[in-house]
């Protein structure tokens, strides 16, 4: 039986019997093994060796890899393009769409188009509001939001057929996951947001940074009291903070994060800072390790992308299991080769 993510010409790909999808991120969560997913920052450029050059940054140390869709709702290489790129290879790409861009024709063929280059896995997203980037002068659609995107994504792979009614040959075979923040007021609403969500079709869910484990450990409760353990497989958003001056920079500008005031002090008080945030993010990492609930981390490191692989290793999560990369053949008790 094939066990990886890599298109074989003529053979569809098996799905494990419980799964929605042949992808290697489905396999290691419904196997309780904690995941670990990163972000790639699309290039601003044609150059597909750029989208490589970034993608082998995390080779052996990460089970997916987001293709953000104009985060920010800035402009660069499109997350379909992108994951197309890296399923030619095999790396597992999650491929992210924003409702603010396309209209519902458009992303049901992104879905298809995604699902027929080996893409496995989708998160769903609203989309930042086009202000925030550098095209303030676009138009945005949001013919969907992310509660219908999921329900549309949920549409084509269960009942296998368009929006309109019309039928579907053969539907994506996909992961279908959602964004959720913890940390955003409210406080009390957000593990219901949640719930919403995966009553939509989320299956994974990819958080906002948490800089706060009490806080966090308090919405898990919440999310336990719902009944949603075991229902959705929830990767908390990490990132190691560069300064306590880009910690202050975030926490005033980007929506509904929260990093307390301790963090900012510890950071302005290290010698390193750049190290310190990194010090930070493993303990992070390592304490959402022992929460009930939490399957994994997804790690968003922005203009820090060579330092997933000292996070991820030193934090120790991984337990000895490495990661499918390019040219590895994947074996279940490989370990990690000497560099």
């Amino acid at each position: 039986m094939i066990f990886d993510d890599e298109p074989v010409p003529g053979y569809p790909l098996p799905i494990l019997p419980g799964h929605t999808s042949p992808g290697r991120l489905e396999r290691i969560l419904r196997a309780g093994q904690f995941a670990i997913t990163t972000e790639l920052a699309p290039p601003d450029s044609a150059d597909p060796e750029e989208v490589y050059q970034r993608a082998r940054i995390f080779d052996g140390y990460v089970d997916a890899i987001n293709a953000t869709d104009g985060s920010g709702a800035n402009c660069h290489m499109s997350s379909v393009a992108v994951c197309a790129l890296l399923t030619r290879i095999g790396y597992a790409p999650v491929m992210q769409i924003s409702c603010r861009d396309k209209n519902r024709i458009a992303i049901q063929g992104d879905i298809l188009g995604g699902a027929a280059m080996g893409v496995c896995n989708i998160l769903c997203l609203s989309g930042d509001g086009v202000q925030a980037g550098d095209h303030p002068q676009a138009l945005p659609v949001f013919d969907l939001d992310c509660m219908s995107l999921l329900a549309t994504a949920r549409t084509l792979r269960d009942e296998q057929h368009f929006l309109s009614g019309r039928k579907l040959t053969y539907p994506p075979r996909v992961l279908l996951g959602a964004a959720a923040n913890p940390f955003a007021p409210p406080l009390e609403w957000r593990a219901e947001r949640l719930a919403k969500k995966v009553d939509a079709g989320a299956q994974f869910i990819q958080t906002q940074y948490c800089y706060d484990v009490p806080l966090l450990k308090q919405y898990m409760q919440r999310v336990e009291d719902l009944g949603l353990i075991g229902k959705v497989f929830l990767l908390v958003g990490v990132g190691p903070l560069r300064s306590a001056k880009t910690a202050e920079w975030m926490r005033k500008n980007v929506p509904g994060l929260h990093i307390p005031d301790a963090i900012v002090k510890r950071l302005a008080g290290a010698q390193d800072q750049a190290r310190e945030g990194r010090e930070l993010c493993i303990e992070i990492i390592q304490q959402l390790r022992e929460i009930r609930g939490v399957s994994g981390v997804h790690i968003m490191a922005y203009r820090q992308e060579e330092s997933v692989p000292e996070i991820v290793e030193r934090s120790g999560v991984l337990a000895g299991r490495v990661p499918w990369y390019p040219g590895r053949d994947p074996q279940p008790n490989s370990h990690r080769k000497a560099s």
